[in-house]
């Protein structure tokens, strides 16, 4: 078996791999200097972290019997091509929930007390500044409740928060009432046709004056221009950012060089722990497919 593994970040992910894999097993990280169609050609199994896989991807890749993404998210690959091919697209969902929400929980404490400016006082040798202010007895609005949002509402209770919460497929009711009422909202749903794009310039003025913003999910769930506006006029506190639109982002941006926004590069899962979770389904599935059997965690 051949692995294609075909991202630009989270490469550590790869000797983990490696060290488990089979014997005669393969696992390799793709040229960035040439297409990746050409790089996938003699793949059984793609990888593709945050590379796009589409159509043409799948098509070069002759004898492909697998698409497993190691997260939970598969919105980077062309879902109606791997079907057309008859290719399983699997993810791995759940195994970096804790992480994720510890992830989120540490984007809210950074806001609450403003962290950036905390440095900067710092470096000045200033005491005491700035004053920031408690999450307990403050309302978390959780946007999707699965794995990880689920983990973060035990967390956030437990700090003495109040949570909460809707799910995905929540109707826009829902989401509004939790947008007017919540301190702070936490993004924890997939990036799909009716997500993108739902932190709108609306769900933005539906906010109480103040309130943060936490994105741990995927980038494509909030409207850049509405955020940008939205901390502009100072109705929103502050923005704690793990995913952006485009990755790796550009730390020259002045969105990210704004006192009340907090800007991770995409580590919100990457912890130890996770990627042995992760590990695990790609280990198993490899091993299944390789026995003619159905995978785990099947999308498509």
């Amino acid at each position: 078996m051949r692995l294609v593994f075909c991202g630009t970040g989270w490469l550590s992910i790869v000797d983990r791999i490696r060290a488990r894999l089979p014997a005669g097993a393969t696992i390799r990280v793709r040229d960035y200097d040439r297409p990746i169609a050409h790089e996938v050609r003699d793949a059984h199994v793609i990888i593709p972290s945050n590379a796009w896989i589409g159509a043409a991807e799948i098509d070069a890749a002759r004898d492909l019997r697998l698409i497993q993404q190691p997260a939970a998210g598969w919105d980077v690959v062309d879902i109606d091509a791997a079907r057309a091919h008859g290719v399983p697209v699997c993810n791995a969902p759940g195994k970096n929930a804790q992480a994720v929400a510890e992830g989120a929980l540490l984007l809210m404490l950074a806001l609450a007390r403003r962290l950036p400016e905390a440095r900067q006082s710092f470096a000045e040798r200033r005491i005491g500044d700035p004053v920031g202010f408690e999450l307990a007895g403050r309302t978390l609005g959780i946007v999707g409740m699965g794995h990880s949002g689920t983990r973060l509402a035990a967390i956030a209770e437990g700090l003495g928060m109040h949570v909460l919460s809707v799910r995905s497929e929540s109707g826009p009711s829902a989401l509004a009432r939790l947008l007017e009422r919540s301190d702070v909202i936490s993004l924890h749903v997939p990036l799909e046709d009716r997500t993108r794009g739902l932190i709108d310039a609306a769900a933005f003025a539906r906010m109480k004056p103040g309130a943060l913003l936490v994105n741990c999910a995927r980038g494509g769930i909030v409207d850049r221009a509405a955020l940008v506006a939205a901390l502009d006029s100072g109705h929103l506190g502050g923005a704690g950012l793990d995913v952006h639109w485009a990755e790796p982002a550009d730390p020259a941006d002045p969105l990210y060089t704004r006192a009340n926004v907090v800007a991770l590069p995409h580590v919100a899962g990457s912890t130890i722990e996770a990627f042995d979770g992760l590990v695990d389904v790609i280990i198993e599935n490899v091993a299944r497919v390789a026995r003619g059997e159905e995978p785990i965690h099947r999308v498509a």
